[in-house]
């Protein structure tokens, strides 16, 4: 979370003293105006705003039809909840390396595709954009889907446009961390009606079709789904935070670079797929050895990715052991659909995607920076750098 003040408190006081908190009862009807403005900011023409990123999703999967039998492709490097998306609608990940931007590398997405392969998940993680140009390009050429996971990059862009549209669909998250957040929050992007349809039904099945007119004029038919359906209190508050986004984006930008272009000659950062479009929430120093980055990190306070615990593949202990439901009728990894496409999970399986992330520090850029303070935070690194 960057900047949250007044404007947020007065909203929710607004909601509150109407009494009306449920989203299709809501005088204010501010998931609605979620909704709206997310299809402004993202040029998107079917958005809905659901409880987290992994809602967003697991909605969208669900909307491309994909389930057992079917394989997802997804980088070694992402929060867990990327890969636990796949199992959830009974299909496959099968993790393939990263490169040196640490976004998935098209060519280990190429080299592990089968006809099983249903869809590809890009994730820009630390808001770093993946290279969607040649993500797209294989993608047409196999016939297959591609979901943005952008739940680190809200609002981020690949070749001016905005990071989570460029695929069939795309996933955002509000949380905590993020860089606009409603404390928990998601949102599905996509300009297809039958992935909308069917990520509508399915995020909300239990209220979609009883509550107000939500199905008018759908194709598709009510089915069991889950309960993702978001609230007018999160809603209020996302209302102000979208209004912020673009501004918080500048400082986080203006900063990153400020920094990096200080720091010519003195500093190695990891490579970008598109600078420009690039977050500007962390900085990645690149180093040539482990050692080294172990001991900026120390200096500087900063993080090495290798140690972010269920970012990395091998951490994912619930994946990486085949426990994909208590239920073992309900596990994808034992299900009949699945036999001959259960991949051989070993924690050694990436060793690109090990190096690169040992030899990488990240530094948060901040964005309410004073020109004092910024470069009180660059003397700090350079410090930190010996230099």
């Amino acid at each position: 979370m960057y900047r949250m003040g007044k404007e947020e408190v007065l909203e929710l006081e607004k909601l509150i003293e109407t009494k009306k908190l449920f989203k299709t009862e809501s005088v204010l009807k501010e998931s609605r105006q979620v909704e709206e403005k997310l299809g402004k900011l993202f040029d998107t023409k079917y958005p809905i705003f659901m409880t987290s990123g992994h809602a967003g999703l697991v909605s969208a999967l669900v909307g491309m039809g994909i389930g057992p039998g079917d394989e997802v492709i997804v980088p070694a490097y992402t929060y867990i909840a990327t890969a636990m998306a796949v199992v959830a609608v009974g299909a496959m990940p099968v993790i393939v390396e990263v490169n040196e931007t640490l976004t998935i590398d098209p060519e280990d997405i190429r080299k592990n595709i089968t006809p099983h392969t249903k869809a590809i998940i890009p994730v820009h993680i630390q808001g770093f954009p993946c290279d969607m140009k040649s993500i797209m390009e294989i993608a047409r050429e196999h016939n297959i889907f591609v979901l943005e996971d952008a739940c680190q990059a809200d609002g981020g862009h690949f070749q001016g446009k905005r990071l989570g549209t460029i695929g069939d669909a795309g996933a955002l998250s509000f949380n905590y961390y993020k860089i606009v957040s409603s404390g928990e929050g998601g949102a599905l992007l996509t300009d297809s009606r039958e992935i909308y349809e069917r990520a509508l039904i399915y995020h909300d099945s239990s209220a979609v079709a009883f509550f107000g007119d939500q199905l008018n004029g759908f194709s598709t038919k009510e089915f069991c789904g889950h309960e993702f359906r978001s609230n007018e209190l999160c809603a209020a508050v996302m209302n102000i935070q979208l209004d912020r986004l673009d501004s918080i984006l500048k400082s986080l930008r203006d900063s990153k670079k400020y920094i990096m272009d200080s720091l010519k000659g003195i500093a190695k950062f990891a490579p970008s797929n598109d600078i420009e479009g690039d977050c500007g929430t962390t900085l990645a120093f690149r180093f040539d050895t482990a050692e080294e980055a172990e001991q900026f990190a120390q200096n500087i306070g900063g993080t090495v990715p290798i140690n972010t615990g269920k970012h990395v593949y091998r951490n994912w202990t619930a994946i990486m052991e085949k426990r994909g439901a208590f239920n073992p009728l309900m596990d994808p990894f034992k299900m009949e659909a699945n036999r001959d496409i259960v991949p051989d999970y070993r924690p050694d399986m990436c060793p690109k995607t090990l190096d690169y992330l040992s030899k990488v520090v990240y530094v948060g850029t901040g964005c309410d920076h004073t020109p004092e303070s910024l470069e009180r935070k660059l003397a700090d690194i350079k410090k930190a750098l010996g230099k």
